[in-house]
């Protein structure tokens, strides 16, 4: 019976792939169709209903972080197969009045009974589709912990108060929105689940379709009751481990001292220099923040703003300095906690400098190859390891600026759309322990990423703020899509502050993205016409579909200037 349910499910995903140019968020848009203006303050959120939210804990006095426990609450209804309660994220905090820019994880940890081999069988690594559903996936959730401790250092509104708009839209139900339908409809793998099919596919069913969870509403009323405690202790805790130990097959082994143990972690963000800015992002255990730095570090030695946008050669270049990253980031990042991580010496600028040598303005290379900072660009092939394995493209950001200039940036993930489609008080587990490394061992050493007791597994989440010499926020931004994210932001930073696009305009450009393996480029956008050139220059091309969710929020003379993925439902607003 098992077995059947795992084919089952494999043939039903395979189905149900979205063919390359054949879903409507592959077309697109050759100018933004939502953006705003704002003196005051802004939302960038990839709902209208989340955005809605933020904006009234604003104009009630809240500042960033409390808008974003609002934000982050509705988001996880309406916007539940990306992000929610039963997953983790990352948020990028910068407090105006000190000056200084926090960075609060809440990734989701592995159960203390964890081992290495756990994504392996019979000596073999599990298929990603048969990992994802199953037990042995679900981390710790941390997201509720993460906007708990951020909001009681910064928060300034009651915590109940700002939970209450997400209960409500829960509780009276909302229309389908048009993202959420569209999921439904293309992931067949639905039909296997009977959470999924008793939630999300007979909701869609109606007519017109109505997304409603009172389920969910509950869960939250308890939540602004009694906080954090409600979720890790008691019986919203032994609901979920029950969930998880009851799984079939693959059944995990999370324990409710695992829950209650779980702490979000306060750290430094990772900042570098590109020419006149300073960027910062998330540190590990998310490689996001080193691999844009380490992009950006590298682009700086070429002349980015004499290319076009969408210009064979900035595609080019940016691919390359993409490989490179992530044979550093494969090589070196894990949870810092348990691996040395060579933060410094991955963004030195003497590093980046030499790695930048490696590239090729005429030829792509035919392997980008780690290096090791502090003594080397390159190392011996013989040495080198290039397991780069398909990764999912879940996850949702939202980026906020207060009246007082505070800033969050906020990027969230339950992993997998629809993690690992098994729900508990109305909310979706996560499936993010399939980010750790199947293979415990890298070229006979363990894997920085491997499988441990209490580890966070390797993200690529990549909420950014950009500051210029004054120290003043240029630019606040994240996206969605897995490993993806990190090349959607850099297309993203590049657009604004090289070619110096207006953000709405650049989020709209089309999305291409490398990861170590071959360019892809965004399925039915204009850059098609550059494929036999780049092919030419060595890369392998392929045409993909990449929903990116960027949303992002750049300051103006007049104030502020957001802009919403139009991939996506999102706005940005502000008053």
């Amino acid at each position: 019976m098992a077995r059947g349910l795992l084919a089952t499910f494999a043939l039903v995903v395979l189905a149900a792939a979205p063919v390359a140019g054949a879903s409507p968020t592959s077309q697109i848009a050759t100018s933004p169709e939502v953006t705003g203006d704002a003196r005051s303050f802004m939302v960038a959120a990839p709902n209208p209903l989340a955005v809605e939210a933020g904006l009234e804990v604003l104009r009630k006095g809240g500042n960033a972080i409390d808008a974003a426990v609002a934000v982050q609450m509705v988001l996880g209804f309406v916007e539940s197969p990306e992000t929610g309660i039963g997953g983790g994220g990352f948020l990028l905090y910068h407090d105006a009045a000190s000056g200084r820019t926090t960075l609060f994880d809440g990734r989701e940890t592995a159960p203390l009974a964890a081992r290495p081999d756990r994504f392996r069988l019979l000596g073999q690594a599990l298929p990603l589709w048969a990992a994802i559903p199953s037990g042995r996936a679900v981390g710790v959730p941390g997201l509720v912990a993460m906007l708990e401790s951020a909001h009681r250092q910064h928060g300034t509104m009651a915590w109940a108060e700002l939970i209450e708009p997400a209960i409500g839209l829960a509780d009276q139900g909302v229309p389908m929105p048009d993202r959420l339908q569209t999921q439904i409809a293309e992931d067949g793998s639905l039909r296997v689940f009977s959470d999924m099919r008793g939630y999300f596919r007979r909701q869609s069913a109606d007519v017109p379709p109505r997304l409603t969870n009172r389920e969910l509403a509950d869960t939250l009323r308890a939540l602004a009751r009694d906080g954090g405690a409600a979720f890790y202790q008691g019986v919203l805790a032994e609901a979920l481990v029950d969930r998880v130990r009851t799984r079939r097959p693959l059944s995990g082994d999370m324990t409710m001292a695992d829950l209650a143990g779980y702490r979000a972690v306060e750290r430094e963000p990772v900042c570098g220099p590109y020419r006149e800015w300073t960027v910062c992002g998330a540190p590990p255990p998310s490689s996001g923040g080193i691999a844009v730095l380490q992009i950006l570090g590298m682009l700086e030695r070429f002349p980015m703003a004499d290319f076009g946008p969408g210009s064979a050669i900035a595609l080019h270049l940016i691919a390359e300095a993409s490989r490179l990253a992530f044979a550093d980031r494969e090589r070196y990042v894990g949870d810092p906690d348990f691996v040395d991580v060579p933060v410094s010496g991955l963004i030195d600028p003497a590093y980046l400098s030499a790695r930048a040598m490696l590239i090729d303005e005429q030829s792509a290379n035919p392997r980008a190859l780690p290096g090791e900072p502090g003594r080397r660009a390159l190392i011996r092939e013989a040495d080198a390891n290039a397991n780069y394995r398909a990764k999912t493209t879940g996850t949702s950001h939202f980026s906020i600026v207060d009246q007082q200039g505070n800033v969050v940036a906020l990027t969230s993930s339950i992993e997998a759309p629809f993690g690992s489609r098994m729900m508990s008080g109305g909310f979706l587990l996560n499936n993010q322990l399939t980010d750790f490394s199947f293979d415990p061992l890298q070229d006979g050493r363990p894997h920085p990423n491997a499988v441990a007791p209490g580890k966070r597994p390797r993200s690529s989440m990549s909420p950014v703020m950009v500051f210029d010499a004054d120290g003043e926020l240029r630019l606040v931004l994240g996206a969605r899509g897995g490993s993806r994210i990190i090349g959607h932001v850099v297309r993203t930073l590049v657009s604004v502050l090289d070619w110096e696009l207006e953000v709405d305009h650049a989020i709209a450009l089309p999305n291409f993205v490398h990861r170590g393996e071959v360019l892809e480029i965004e399925a039915g956008s204009p850059l098609r016409r550059h494929r036999g050139a780049l092919e030419q220059l060595g890369h392998t091309v392929t045409e993909a579909t990449m929903v990116s969710g960027l949303h992002a929020i750049e300051r103006t003379p007049e104030g502020w200037r957001g802009g919403a993925d139009p991939r996506l439902d999102g706005i940005a607003d502000g008053d």
